[in-house]
């Protein structure tokens, strides 16, 4: 585990930490998956991304992102799974609506290099018609009816 992702899960895993509910509801907000990193690995910005864990939700497509880049960084499969409920994320499943906006989203995000993985969380939040809160300051110049939000 590495040494942020081992603080955090220290201060959160019963021992003293607090487990997140989402509503979803009133003020939510979709989260990509460099903002849950960073709220994990307590970088600028974690703060932001904590104050807005209640209302927040996922796409499963930024979820398998997060554990791509947790069980990379060291963290076993069971920790990384452990820290990622912890959060109380509302995941929402990658469906056929959100995979034909990903798509359609390709040409406009293009220039800036998103994967499918920036698309799914754009296509989550446009469908939902929700903000979104990304670390990548580079999604601001977007004009693709989503209110970005960077956390840094």
């Amino acid at each position: 585990m590495c040494r942020a992702s081992a603080r955090w899960w220290r201060r959160c895993s019963g021992r003293g930490g607090r487990r997140w509910r989402v509503s979803g509801g009133a003020g939510a907000v979709v989260l990509d998956a460099s903002a849950v990193l960073a709220l994990l690995h307590e970088e600028p910005g974690a703060d932001v991304v904590a104050d807005a864990l209640t209302r927040a939700l996922v796409s499963a497509v930024n979820l398998s992102e997060c554990v791509a880049q947790l069980v990379a960084a060291g963290v076993r499969d069971a920790d990384a799974r452990a820290a990622l409920e912890l959060l109380g994320l509302t995941v929402v499943p990658f469906d056929a609506e959100q995979a034909w906006d990903a798509g359609c989203l390709r040409a406009a995000t293009r220039r800036l290099g998103l994967s499918l993985g920036d698309r799914a969380c754009l296509a989550l939040a446009r469908l939902r018609g929700l903000p979104v809160l990304t670390a990548d300051r580079a999604w601001a110049r977007l004009d693709v009816g989503v209110e970005v939000r960077p956390i840094r």
